[in-house]
């Protein structure tokens, strides 16, 4: 018998991969391809993260490709499309709307001198509310500064200023728009209400990106155009499909994990770790943190991110466990995974080894280093990797703490996806420190399971997006938290972890100024 049920096809750029699927209305992957680049990224100097973003479009061609040629008797059910990336990565397009420069990626360390003024009464009232700091931080980390100081005759031809995911969605239907959920980052984007700032507007003038130089926003759920006749005969796809707006891959993938309700944490264990929760009303998960706008309409994310996240996994492996590499091949295996297994063979806690896990900025800390403190004689490698775990936990209890103040609701459970989340002993040491039950979902592309729940509400297959939700999204495994070691973990999180911010603030600013980094 025929299968008439209706497929999304979802597109899913990851910072490691790009993956394309097609989902059905109970959340099942039919099909799915995935392309890891190679290289993820170039650095032409340490601490740079560059890409063509054609690079990204011809690895996209590449698995529609290999999607359409092998999935022929399921192109006729898609109904709908649509795309999440990572955020915050800037294109900048001259007048033919041709990338000038390589797009530099969210990953990228250097910073802009943000020399350009902004009005004195401006800074007067950044500096009166303790924002001074994380203002210049934000200033700094806007590419379009450095694009100005550093490249000014790339500047003098930017004609459009735009995220890597605009300038992909444009690859596809040849429409430069984009969704407001996707412009997570350093755009004078005003989340509340999901438009661009004016340009005298206090928020907007930190980005010192002209008007001229944006785009049309959509909102979520809206119709951004047709995938182009072009893709469609270089790929094999059918003409037709429709690409609707939804959400960054954080947006998506806490969709996707069926957190839509404020008593519901979603956790990524991503490249970027963070940690959210879905509300209909807007509160700002710290003080000056915005709400970013969720993957469907009239839904916001308070978001707290540990910027460098499970990043610091991969970081440690590299330089702490570089032996492991001929075991792990044998065994088919990432190091991580070598190390994962070695988790439960240190304590709760790791022996009193307590890790703060700033190993790159943040917005609420933005003179903040990485430390770490209690070493002893007992200490091994393994100790510090399980630190390394527990440290971002700390970060996130931290974070899902100020969300819970700020929306005046307690967070019932966790849901938890990313690469971290494929370890049990990891999703164990999560629900330890939180003290909550924590549980995974039917998939790991939980990104691109929440695109297609968002696109099928886009496209009226359900009538709204709980329905969608709760027909889509499937809890597998639950981990509960153990009583004894959540005690100890709330132990050092309250009389350690908590306190090494403070007592380490004015250090951190002397070596920031020793690193000539402010």
């Amino acid at each position: 018998m025929e299968n008439k049920s209706p497929l999304i096809l979802t597109i899913d750029f990851g910072t490691q991969s790009v993956r394309t699927a097609l989902i059905n209305k109970s959340g099942e992957i039919e099909a799915i391809v995935k392309r890891k680049y190679d290289p993820a990224y170039v650095s032409i100097e340490k601490g740079y993260a560059e890409q063509d973003p054609d690079f990204y479009y011809n690895n996209l061609i590449e698995c529609l490709k290999e999607l359409s040629e092998n999935n022929k008797d399921k192109l006729e059910r898609i109904k709908g499309s649509t795309i999440a990336t990572f955020r915050d990565s800037s294109v900048q397009l001259d007048k033919d709307n041709k990338p000038i420069r390589k797009s530099i990626l969210w990953l990228d360390q250097r910073m802009a001198k943000a020399s350009e003024r902004i009005p004195l009464t401006y800074r007067f009232l950044f500096r009166l509310v303790g924002m001074g700091d994380t203002i210049k931080l934000n200033r700094s980390r806007t590419m379009a500064h450095w694009i100005k100081e550093n490249e000014p005759q790339n500047w003098s031809k930017t004609c459009k200023y735009v995220n890597i995911s605009t300038y992909l969605t444009y690859k596809l239907t040849n429409n430069l728009v984009d969704s407001a959920a996707n412009l997570t980052g350093h755009y004078p984007i005003n989340f509340k209400t999901r438009k661009w700032y004016g340009e005298k507007a206090l928020k907007g003038v930190i980005f010192g990106i002209p008007k001229r130089m944006l785009f049309e926003l959509k909102q979520p759920g809206e119709l951004i155009g047709e995938i182009s006749q072009e893709i469609c005969e270089l790929t094999g796809l059918p003409q037709g499909i429709k690409l609707y707006a939804s959400g960054s891959d954080k947006a998506c993938e806490t969709l996707g994990l069926g957190a839509l309700d404020k008593s519901i944490g979603a956790i990524s264990y991503g490249t970027a770790s963070t940690i959210e929760v879905s509300n209909q009303k807007y509160h700002e998960p710290e003080p000056f943190l915005p709400a970013y706008p969720a993957a469907v309409p009239n839904w916001y994310n308070m978001e707290v991110q540990v910027y460098r996240g499970y990043w610091m996994l991969s970081w440690f492996s590299k330089n702490f466990a570089t032996e492991l590499i001929d075991e792990s091949k044998i065994q088919s295996m990432a190091v991580e995974e070598l190390l994962n297994k070695k988790l439960s063979d240190i304590p709760p806690g790791s022996d009193g080894l307590v890790l703060q896990p700033y190993w790159g900025p943040g917005l609420r800390r933005p003179l903040a280093k990485g430390g770490v403190i209690g070493f002893s004689d007992i200490h091994t490698r393994e100790h510090l990797y399980r630190a390394i775990i527990e440290g971002i936990g700390y970060a996130l209890k931290e974070g899902l703490e100020s969300i819970e103040k700020s929306q005046r609701h307690k967070i019932k459970e966790l849901r938890i996806s990313g690469g971290g989340s494929q370890s049990d002993i990891i999703c164990q040491i999560t629900a330890d420190i939180f003290n909550l039950p924590v549980s995974r979902v039917q998939t790991y592309e939980t990104t691109s399971l929440g695109a297609a729940i968002a696109t099928f509400v886009a496209i009226g297959e359900f009538k709204n997006v709980e329905e969608a939700t709760k027909a889509m999204t499937h809890k597998t495994v639950t981990f509960s938290p153990n009583e004894v070691a959540s005690q100890q973990y709330d132990d050092l999180y309250r009389k350690v972890y908590l306190k090494m911010y403070p007592k380490l603030k004015r250090v951190y600013r002397h070596i920031n100024k020793f690193t000539n980094r402010y």
